[in-house]
């Protein structure tokens, strides 16, 4: 679809997302990519051999920046 946009981010803070059913997970501080879809927001990080990401509703995504645990470039 033609409404996600990407951007660039640094994770500064606590970002946690959930892998399926399983326990919360932290995303490691550093930089991101950011993919802004209709509900939620995918972020990835790392390098091409060990590139991860995650899915989070938006708007937790909007309670991270407004904390500034996610800086977005």
């Amino acid at each position: 679809g033609q409404d996600m946009t990407s951007a660039s981010a640094d994770i500064k803070g606590i970002v946690e997302y959930r892998l399926g059913d399983g326990p919360l997970c932290s995303v490691p501080q550093g930089p991101v990519e950011i993919e802004t879809g209709a509900t939620d927001v995918t972020l990835s990080w790392g390098n091409a051999d060990t590139r991860q990401s995650a899915a989070i509703p938006a708007s937790d995504f909007s309670r991270y920046v407004a904390d500034k645990a996610i800086v977005i470039d």
